[in-house]
């Protein structure tokens, strides 16, 4: 009641904000710098002066309080398993669009201290921020700590750009649109290894295309040994060009992931023209699993761009679980495919007819996608190394 005191009618929420957090552990306190726009502070018409600018000597009062509802208790930090209590306001500042001091945790927290944005700035509420920071108890700095930022309600579309720095001085930094989850902010291998097989297991079940090249792979070969011998050459060969792509041996030009999603698509057709065709070996087919698996590696590295930023210093080890989280997605895959095939050979339709119709309809698929993607593929112009 005293708040709508001050006030007359609240602001809507924002469409779209970006969050910035800086987090620091020293000795038995975790200190924690947020910056947001001021406009995500809801519930409240920012006190105005005669002229429509914002009186801020009005609102700092005010933000101990709005901050620690709005903002703090939207934050779950964990210390090893522990949930940390309810954080200390230990002070707001309101800065302009134009203040560089986060470029350290040091700076950061001389500009929150330091002297207030007078009210002669003449500014509105929609041009500022609002830099806040809160004070933990911890047990140690060495601790292992983990944050679930929980900003993706302060506005429709939010962008969390996040910095942890260890007690040694390193700096950690994370990049993440709407909840990310429950993030380790210097994780050890073991939990890097458990959230990247996670994703390869999940991302090879989400992916329309790889799961038809999968279907393509087994049509011909629903017998254990040669499938072993194909899924292997093709895990092998993704999972050279995946780690090196993550080790940027590959071109980071535009038109390269254009012309890799245009290659998947040709890699889905050529197979399943290969089966209709007829007469494929085990040698060809698993030389053409290796080959395409080659490609499919680049694409899978695409995917994973955004998400190597949780793999802390354990890029191979993350590296290498993404792959174990695909074959595993691969196995479940085969798991429910191979039956599937015998069950409709034997019963709906002859083995022959139906490799042909099924190989069809995928060949079907695969073009629209190869045709679509090169069509967008021109739109960059390929300048070849050495060319």
């Amino acid at each position: 009641m005293l708040l709508l005191a001050v006030v007359a009618t609240a602001h809507e929420i924002p469409r779209d904000a970006t969050v910035h957090a800086f987090i620091r552990p020293r000795a038995q306190q975790l200190q924690l710098i947020v910056r947001a726009p001021l406009g995500v502070i809801r519930d409240i018409a920012f006190p105005e002066d005669t002229r429509g600018y914002l009186n801020v000597e009005k609102l700092a009062p005010l933000l101990p309080d709005l901050v620690t509802v709005q903002i703090a208790d939207l934050i779950e930090i964990y210390e090893k398993d522990r949930r940390l209590p309810r954080p200390r306001v230990a002070a707001t500042q309101i800065s302009l669009e134009s203040d560089r001091s986060l470029a350290s945790f040091d700076e950061a927290v001389a500009h929150i201290n330091g002297p207030k944005l007078p009210t002669s700035a003449n500014v509105v509420w929609s041009q500022v921020y609002l830099d806040v920071l809160f004070e933990y108890p911890i047990q140690s700095d060495r601790s292992a700590f983990s944050i679930r930022p929980g900003f993706e309600r302060l506005a429709a579309d939010v962008v969390t750009v996040l910095r942890f720095e260890s007690p040694d001085g390193t700096v950690r930094a994370y990049e993440f649109r709407g909840d990310p989850g429950l993030v380790p902010l210097d994780p050890r291998w073991f939990q890097a290894a458990r959230r990247f097989v996670q994703m390869g297991f999940f991302h090879i079940l989400d992916g329309i295309d790889h799961l038809l090249f999968l279907l393509c792979l087994v049509i011909p070969f629903r017998r254990f040994r040669p499938l072993v011998l194909v899924v292997t050459a093709f895990t092998v060969a993704h999972s050279i060009t995946l780690i090196a792509s993550a080790f940027n041996f590959a071109p980071d030009a535009l038109w390269f992931p254009p012309l890799i999603e245009t290659l998947i698509a040709a890699s889905i057709v050529y197979m399943a023209l290969e089966n209709i065709a007829g007469g494929v070996t085990d040698r060809r087919r698993w030389v053409m699993a290796f080959a395409f698996g080659l490609v499919h590696g680049f694409g899978f590295s695409f995917a994973l761009r955004e998400t190597l930023q949780f793999a802390g210093s354990h890029l191979l080890t993350s590296l290498l679980a993404f792959n174990v989280g695909v074959e595993l997605g691969q196995i479940l895959v085969l798991m429910l495919f191979i039956p599937m095939l015998d069950l409709l050979f034997r019963y709906v339709v002859k083995e022959r007819m139906g490799t042909i119709i099924i190989s069809a309809l995928v060949a079907h698929t695969g073009w629209h996608w190869m045709i679509e993607r090169a069509n967008h593929l021109r739109q960059f112009r390929i300048n070849w190394p050495g060319a």
